[in-house]
């Protein structure tokens, strides 16, 4: 309230002064003209013209003074919230810029990390297939082994029946030459014996 009294004396003030010293720039000039001095007629209508100029001003200034601050304070407002709102964009962007600089200088160590576990992980295959391939080395030397063994029974067993079979070839040849029929007699005999008891 105190500002507002102030404003309008300083315009009050400076309308006064300015009529002031219209008048006597008026008055002054025509003392070196000729002589003659201005008439009260027009010195009232300046004053009056004055008056009214200051009275238009002062209800201007009240008349309009509320709506001018209110759309001044609402403007004011306005780019505060604006420049409050700039600010915060502005600090989130400054927040954002500085989260991609972490992030780009962590990128490195990441990348690095990755290599490391991707050889690890490598690493652990080539011992898994190098494990399955022993496993599977092992599992077909063995499988041979068994089949080599296996060959091997099969060729004893023929090798026996074979060395049986010329066996009794060679006992029978034998037989035959050195067995005289009074022998085969006795043998056939004694057979007959032997089968006839178990009857």
């Amino acid at each position: 309230m105190m500002q507002r009294k102030g404003k309008l004396g300083a315009a009050a003030l400076a309308a006064v002064g300015l009529l002031a010293t219209a008048a006597a720039v008026y008055a002054s000039g025509g003392e070196g003209h000729g002589g003659g001095a201005i008439p009260p007629a027009k010195l009232w209508d300046l004053l009056y013209r004055v008056l009214n100029f200051i009275g238009l001003v002062i209800i201007l200034v009240l008349a309009a003074k509320k709506p001018l601050v209110n759309a001044l304070n609402s403007r004011r407002e306005a780019i505060r919230a604006q420049l409050e709102e700039l600010e915060a964009k502005r600090a989130e962007a400054e927040r954002v810029y500085k989260e991609c600089e972490a992030k780009l200088a962590g990128l490195e160590s990441e990348a690095k990390a990755i290599l490391a576990e991707a050889l690890k992980q490598g690493e652990e295959e080539k011992q898994k297939i190098l494990a399955e391939a022993e496993r599977s080395a092992n599992d077909m030397k063995r499988q041979a082994e068994m089949a080599v063994a296996h060959e091997l029974a099969v060729a004893k067993t023929r090798l026996k029946a074979e060395i049986a079979e010329q066996a009794v070839l060679v006992a029978e040849e034998l037989i035959k030459k050195n067995l005289q029929p009074a022998d085969q007699q006795t043998m056939i005999a004694s057979y007959l014996d032997k089968v006839g008891g178990v009857q």
